[in-house]
Parts: structure tokens; sequence; C-alpha cells
């Protein structure tokens, strides 16, 4: 059940609603924000992997000629920072849930 109370400051004395969340809506904001982060990062691995199409096989196969030398279509700067992207976004989610409720 959540609470709700009033918070008084500065010197306009403004006044603002906040909400105490139980603990059952604490766990689905949890389960919310996790999901957007993962979400985006498996948009980043995605066009990660179509970076690699046709130069590996599902199974993660290279294929021959690949071999040769990767290069992705896209340039390594931008697929570089792609990655970053998504341990970045792994990296939030990991921090995000050891947090406590």
């Amino acid at each position: 059940m959540s609470r709700d109370f009033k918070v008084i400051s500065g010197s306009g004395m403004q006044e603002s609603t906040h909400r105490i969340l139980s603990q059952e809506e604490k766990i689905k904001h949890l389960q919310n924000v996790t999901e957007v982060i993962l979400d985006d990062a498996l948009d980043v691995w995605n066009s990660l992997w179509r970076e690699m199409k046709g130069k590996v096989t599902d199974a993660t196969l290279v294929l021959p000629g690949a071999e040769k030398g990767f290069k992705p279509g896209c340039g390594w700067p931008e697929f570089l920072e792609r990655l970053w992207l998504l341990k970045h976004h792994l990296d939030y989610a990991k921090k995000f849930c050891k947090q406590k409720i």
C-alpha cells in the first residue's frame, strides 16, 4: 500500500506531493526499468549481429571469406561505439538490479 505525504520547501513555501511506494510497486518499477534497459541492449546486439551477417553463421562459425578480415559496414568507429553502448546498457541493468528495494 502506498502512502502520500507533502513536502514544503523553498522560500516561497512550495508544496509538492510525494508517494512512498509499496514493495510490490517497487518491484514492478524495477521490472519495468530493467525491461527497457535490456530491450535497448538487445537492439544494440541485433545491430552488431546484422553487421556480421554473411560473415558468420547462426552457429557462430566464421565463414572462410571473413577470415581474411572483418570490416563492419558501418565502419569501425560506429561498430565499436555500439559495443561500448551494449556494455553500458548491461552495466546499468546490473547496477540497477543490485539496488536495495
